[in-house]
């Protein structure tokens, strides 16, 4: 009998004991990104990403003792957001793809944990932020569902992640309808 690949993951909460292999993700990540062309991460906010794992904030997609792929969320996001930040929506942020496991459709488990969660807290949308000048991963997102909001130019504050600040960042949201 052959197993569906899907079938057999988890999506747990990552835990300081994973903070190596969240790293190496990361740098492998923007290593084999900028490699491809692709616009990348130029620092690790390690504080955020502890903070994150810290609060059960950091997700990882596991299968087989590998993890395939992380992701971290917020409830609220209002230094990119302003005042569409309503207390309705589940943010998706740093979602990092192990190389191993690229074109295994992580993005989709992602989505499918995220709306079901969103679902579970009554929220309303699915909200993410991507470099605004990233067409191909813009229309990527938008295949899944997302439309396009606006282009915002991130301020310099402490408040944001060291890799989200003074940035033009594209928005996109996703309404859940039940």
């Amino acid at each position: 009998m052959k197993t569906n690949k899907t079938d057999d993951i988890k999506i747990v909460n990552t835990t300081k004991n994973d903070w190596d292999k969240v790293i190496w993700l990361f740098e492998k990540a923007m290593e084999q990104n900028g490699k491809n062309g692709y616009k990348v991460w130029t620092e690790i906010d390690k504080y955020g990403l502890e903070k994150d794992i810290e609060n059960q904030l950091q997700y990882k997609i596991v299968q087989n003792d590998n993890v395939l792929c992380i992701f971290s969320i917020q409830y609220n996001d209002p230094f990119i957001w302003r005042d569409k930040d309503k207390n309705d929506a589940i943010y998706l942020h740093r979602i990092v793809v192990n190389t191993a496991f690229k074109g295994q459709n992580q993005f989709e488990k992602v989505m499918n944990w995220a709306k079901q969660h969103a679902r579970q807290n009554a929220l309303k949308f699915i909200r993410m932020d991507t470099w605004a000048d990233n067409e191909k991963i813009i229309d990527y997102y938008k295949s899944f569902g997302f439309e396009f909001i606006e282009n915002y130019q991130t301020t310099n504050s402490t408040e944001l992640p060291i890799q989200n600040r003074n940035l033009n960042v594209a928005l996109l949201e996703m309404e859940l309808n039940d």
